[in-house]
């Protein structure tokens, strides 16, 4: 489904539906149309659904991290929104959420991570693959799916352009990098809001133990688990992760009152 970009400031992202905020986080080869399944979902039960681009090649290179990206997504929280958020955050968007929640947590009512970095991920590799090598990064990019059909030709198209574009190739280096060394497993405990966690059973960037020391460190923690699904649960499995997310939402007395 095609969902037109906003635009307002330094800003560019989707808004769907109407009612509370919910905000969605990509990774870093992620696409905002990673989640629109979600968004079809939520903005029609009650909730205003946003999905800000992230700034993961706009930045200079020396301020390209995990930091300042949280930084921009809290300033599209205070700028666009203007009120406290639902946060949605795969691999890295989660990690960016997880930043967000505890340097701003008057920003976040509740956050949910699904195959989050923040603790433990593995990357692409230590170095880039080399140039021109399609069929190394078709191969790579459907290892992150349990199912590999899930990885279309436009995706895997997407992960190759960027890894032929010297910029993007850089800056991708930078973050992922910069993700590893950026541990919140000290600063869990202090992430106070509920959290929802939702996990492939057969993640393999970020494995099944990662999502279960996140439900052991974070305070108010709930974790639910999809079988034969990878590290993109809102890609494979889009109508389970929707009743679960709105489930839990309502369980945690967080979902709209009339839907």
């Amino acid at each position: 489904m095609f969902f037109s970009l906003k635009k307002k400031d330094k800003f560019s992202y989707i808004e769907e539906g109407e009612g509370k905020p919910i905000v969605l986080l990509h990774g870093l080869m992620g696409e905002l149309s990673n989640f629109s399944s979600l968004t079809s979902y939520f903005s029609q039960r009650g909730y205003k659904v946003y999905a800000p681009e992230l700034p993961l090649y706009s930045l200079p290179v020396i301020s390209t991290n995990v930091t300042n990206i949280a930084k921009h997504v809290a300033k599209f929280i205070e700028t666009v929104i203007q009120e406290p958020v639902i946060l949605v955050g795969n691999s890295l968007g989660g990690h960016i959420g997880l930043v967000v929640s505890h340097k701003r947590p008057e920003l976040v009512t509740a956050l949910c991570l699904t195959g989050s970095s923040g603790l433990y991920e593995k990357s692409f590799g230590e170095t880039y693959p080399k140039r021109g090598d399609y069929e190394y990064v078709k191969r790579k990019t459907r290892e992150v799916f349990y199912d590999p059909t899930v990885a279309t030709k436009e995706i895997v198209d997407d992960v190759f352009n960027t890894v032929n574009d010297r910029n993007k190739a850089i800056k991708t280096l930078y973050i992922a990098r910069d993700a590893i060394k950026s541990n919140m497993k000290s600063d869990l405990i202090d992430i106070k809001i509920p959290v929802c966690l939702i996990w492939g059973k057969q993640d393999n960037v970020t494995p099944p133990e990662v999502a279960v020391e996140f439900n052991e460190e974070l305070p108010d923690a709930s974790l639910y688990w999809i079988d034969k699904c990878g590290h993109a649960p809102m890609m494979e499995h889009p109508d389970l992760f929707n009743e679960i997310l709105d489930q839990w939402l309502i369980e945690k007395n967080i979902a709209p009152s009339v839907k």
